[in-house]
């Protein structure tokens, strides 16, 4: 059963072609027509990868990914990759300015209101245009674990269902691993996306009618 589960989370969120996948690619439409210039863009992206930036329908002029993750060595001649935390940026990235700064499903791991802060002024500091997307958290279904209203529960019953609920991506095998996990894990609503990007417009992306995720969006 719980095999079948996981193939049922691939199928929906992961797999090419899934649910979660076409939700993706609308999102990269999005942002590829509210920047109409988008292919000239320079863009730094704060907290992604050099995968989904190679797996993406659309491509800037060039890519700046930095993230505390190491990234793949070998990488085309249009992106560049750091490792470097966004909340505390090395002088030689801070110094720099991009066209856009971008950032999909990052703001709610970062670690705590202070860190989101601190995230929020790098984003603004970088580029006078910016999109930044986060999971919304009244949305019905916790979107990391594929679990209904998990985000509302004590923090020891999230670290549960991190160890054994069959739709987690790749499950811990311990109690402190779980833990370690779960509370880098702090979903947002509007009212704090607001406070931290107040100069930017919110967009929501709707499922069933039903907010899912949101994102602030600055055009320059």
């Amino acid at each position: 059963m719980t095999v079948n589960l996981h193939g049922l989370r691939a199928r929906f969120v992961d797999a090419p072609g899934s649910w979660g996948a076409r939700r993706r690619e609308r999102r990269w439409g999005w942002l590829a027509h509210t920047f109409p210039d988008f292919e000239q863009m320079s863009i730094i992206d704060i907290g992604g990868s050099v995968e989904s930036w190679r797996r993406a329908p659309v491509r800037p002029r060039r890519v700046h990914v930095v993230n505390l993750e190491k990234q793949p060595t070998e990488v085309p001649d249009w992106i560049e990759v750091d490792t470097a935390d966004a909340c505390a940026l090395p002088e030689r990235i801070a110094s720099r300015r991009y066209d856009l700064a971008f950032s999909n499903s990052v703001i709610e791991h970062v670690g705590g209101h202070e860190r989101r802060l601190r995230f929020a002024e790098a984003v603004r500091s970088l580029a006078p245009s910016y999109w930044v997307q986060t999971p919304y958290r009244y949305f019905p279904i916790e979107p990391h674990w594929i679990a209904p209203g998990a985000q509302h529960l004590p923090l020891a019953l999230r670290s549960w269902i991190v160890r054994r609920w069959p739709l987690v991506h790749s499950r811990p095998d311990d109690r402190q691993t779980a833990l370690d996990i779960t509370v880098w894990v702090e979903l947002l609503d509007r009212t704090q996306l607001r406070y931290y990007f107040p100069d930017a417009g919110l967009r929501v992306e709707r499922f069933a009618g039903l907010p899912k995720s949101l994102i602030a969006v600055r055009t320059a």
